[in-house]
């Protein structure tokens, strides 16, 4: 799973970071509202944790935008403020849910969770292209009828390929996704996890499904 969090409190932010990190999850960050619409607008992330009170753009602000351009991902609005009002804006401008500060890092999960669950704004409870299909809900993936194991990362790695069907990617636009905005164009950590993926989605298979695009990236798709 891949997450955004839009808060400009430094000691906040490290604590969810640092919880979201070690539970195996990515987590991009950023300080304002500008940077973290930016941010939104750009990646697809599994759920957005938003704080109202930021800088340059305040959260209903963002939020409010981020839906008016067709921002489908669930929203978490974090807030020091307690106040019904301030609950009833945050939810009419599009968030999901909230929670207010202080709060123990095992109920933001829940929440997040709980989010999760629900039907999706857009995109099927199921991805697929041929024979391949990637369920949302269940975290399984299975090709014909085999079932296939895959790690945090390699599931995050299928998945982004399977919302961008027969489209080209660079390594530079999957380490972003996958991993986060300190990606080091220097390591071969896309090839490594594109092969470790691979050989498990065509073991026992006759046709490969990521076909590698030469001085570019990689590419799902089937073969013609």
């Amino acid at each position: 799973m891949k997450y955004l969090l839009v808060e400009d409190e430094s000691g906040m932010s490290k604590f969810i970071v640092q919880g979201i990190t070690e539970v195996g999850h990515v987590i991009d960050c950023a300080a304002d509202g500008e940077v973290g619409l930016s941010f939104a607008l750009s990646y697809e992330y599994d759920a957005i944790i938003l704080d109202l009170m930021l800088p340059k753009m305040d959260g209903l602000q963002l939020l409010a935008e981020y839906r008016l351009q067709g921002g489908k991902s669930p929203v978490l609005l974090l807030t020091a403020r307690g106040e019904v009002e301030d609950r009833v804006n945050g939810l009419d401008a599009g968030a999901d849910d909230y929670l207010a500060k202080p709060f123990a890092f095992q109920e933001l999960m829940a929440r997040i969770r709980a989010l999760q669950r629900r039907p999706p704004l857009q995109n099927g409870a199921n991805l697929a292209i041929g024979d391949l299909e990637m369920a949302l809900a269940s975290h399984q993936v299975r090709r014909g009828s085999k079932l296939i194991d895959l790690s945090v990362r390699e599931f995050s790695l299928l998945e982004m390929f399977l919302r961008h069907p027969n489209q080209v990617l660079s390594r530079t636009q999957i380490a972003q996704n996958v991993w986060n905005f300190d990606f080091y164009s220097d390591t071969n950590v896309v090839d490594v996890y594109v092969g470790y993926l691979r050989r498990k989605l065509d073991d026992g298979f006759d046709t490969s499904l990521i076909q590698t695009i030469r001085g570019i990236g990689y590419k799902l798709g089937l073969e013609e």
